[in-house]
């Protein structure tokens, strides 16, 4: 949800459309600088988030950061930014954070994931008084990045000290490209097994529901509505309807327009599954 004109803001037009739960960046995406938040701007923000009843709130990284580059100026520079936002988020009491994982340019996957670790542990020693958790997000797999397995996603955040301040948030468009099927009944416990088997079903604290534009295993990162793509109106039943779910907060990420009808339509498409709602 945007945050033009003020965080509180973002509280504010996802309550005119019905949301329950928001997603926000805390700043710009896509620069490195940003004005500080202000008291009021905290104020406002706290205030919202009661006349709303929204909750939880949880942030998304910016896009620039990338914890897994071997460019020791990017990586430095992706450190700095991470603890901002992390400062950023215990100001405004958001308590979640999602995060790519990054790209490792070529460095290969073991030397990227030791420099995502190292980056986690600079910045959660930077906010150590804080209670915000980041969550490492399962990515499409396009270009070198990092996070498509499970495997990799486990050894990260058990790398990382403190582990209890690392989770996952899964995307149902990222999971698909990356080669996790969960559009059956079958393939969808099989996939939550082995999910809770490699990384703990503890971790999952946040789930992005987009379908994709590209089929299974594509490795190619393109969002589109619910139900206008691969991953089909089955395996959102079947997410929506999860009783081992039912905590997790789910948020999309689907195509927007200015006017957010689209929003509108895919809440309703999720929510016309629910518990055996029309298809």
């Amino acid at each position: 949800m945007s945050i033009s004109g003020g965080p509180a803001k973002a509280l504010e037009r996802g309550h005119s459309i019905g949301c329950d739960t928001i997603q926000i960046f805390t700043r710009n995406a896509n620069r490195w600088t940003s004005q500080d938040l202000t008291d009021a701007d905290v104020e406002a923000f706290a205030s919202a988030q009661q006349a709303t009843g929204i909750h939880p709130v949880i942030a998304h990284s910016s896009y620039l950061i990338n914890l897994a580059s071997p460019d020791a100026d990017l990586w430095r520079r992706s450190v700095e930014a991470l603890i901002v936002e992390l400062e950023r988020c215990q100001r405004l009491g958001v308590r979640a954070y999602v995060l790519h994982p990054g790209a490792h340019m070529g460095a290969g996957e073991e030397a990227g994931m030791a420099r995502v670790v190292e980056g986690l542990c600079t910045a959660l020693a930077a906010n150590a008084d804080a209670d915000v958790t980041v969550l490492l997000e399962i990515t499409a797999g396009q270009g070198s990045a990092l996070g498509t397995t499970f495997e990799q996603l486990a050894w990260m955040a058990t790398h990382t000290t403190p582990t209890a301040r690392v989770g996952v948030c899964f995307d149902t468009a990222h999971a698909l490209a990356a080669g996790h099927d969960f559009r059956d009944a079958d393939s969808y416990a099989a996939m939550w097994c082995r999910f809770d088997a490699t990384i703990g079903l503890d971790r999952l604290r946040a789930i992005h529901l987009n379908d994709a534009l590209r089929d299974l295993g594509s490795r190619v990162d393109r969002h589109t509505h619910i139900g206008a793509g691969y991953v089909g109106l089955e395996a959102f039943r079947l997410l929506v309807n999860d009783p081992a779910l039912r905590h997790v907060p789910m948020l999309l990420e689907t195509p927007k327009g200015k006017d957010m009808h689209e929003d509108v339509e895919n809440l309703a498409r999720l929510r016309g599954l629910i518990a055996g709602g029309p298809m």
